[in-house]
């Protein structure tokens, strides 16, 4: 059965329901995005108060591990001193702390906790978005304006986790989280690289590392 629905990502309106548990998704049959219908979606308040009631604290050693699998991409790519930008950095902005400590020159935006939208005017050396572009119901325009604000050669680091075939969807825990609508394959990220003919790399299973040319 084929859906009308348009890819929020790479815009094809060749895609088809994928109804799981009373939720209504849709995979793109072109990159294989999934994404939750807008009928499902939480309301901004709804949204918040989810986030509100995480406790990511800068200094935990066990965030900053898993902040580290994108951050070591930065590290390992990017000689500081450079500029970067922590793009949905939250309430607990430790890979900002990171990034600073490691001599990186660090800003973050985060539309409920850090909204300063003058940061996404600017340029930089990279950027990196944590477990952030699965909750973004445009994906396309968001990650459109983070390749604006990367300099020539600069580096975009996502993470957040893949998914793979439609059984292993119906049964993933990254979908119960009510605020995860946005759902990337590996050939969703190939298919933003190429349209923006830029190198693509996948160093971690749930890290995706994009070179401006």
């Amino acid at each position: 059965m084929s859906s009308s629905a348009s890819c929020p990502l790479c815009l094809a309106r060749h895609s088809y329901p994928l109804p799981v548990a009373g939720k209504l998704y849709h995979r793109c049959l072109s990159c294989e995005l999934v994404w939750l219908d807008p009928a499902c979606h939480l309301a901004p308040a709804a949204e918040k108060a989810v986030y509100d009631g995480h406790d990511n604290q800068v200094d935990d050693p066990r965030y900053r591990s898993f902040l580290m699998r994108a951050f070591s991409e930065v590290l390992a790519r990017v000689p500081a001193p450079a500029s970067g930008l922590d793009f949905g950095c939250g309430p607990g902005p430790a890979l900002i702390a990171m990034g600073r400590e490691a001599g990186y020159e660090m800003a973050g935006y985060d539309k409920f906790y850090a909204d300063e939208p003058e940061l996404l005017t600017r340029q930089y050396d990279f950027i990196t978005s944590t477990e952030v572009i699965e909750h973004i119901a445009d994906p396309r325009s968001a990650l459109d304006g983070l390749w604006d604000c990367l300099k020539p050669g600069g580096i975009l680091v996502l993470q957040t986790q893949r998914v793979l075939g439609d059984e292993r969807f119906r049964s993933w825990r990254y979908r119960h989280d009510p605020t995860h609508i946005v759902f990337f394959a590996e050939a969703s990220f190939r298919a933003l690289a190429a349209r923006w003919q830029a190198a693509v790399c996948f160093p971690h299973a749930d890290v995706v590392v994009i070179t401006k040319p």
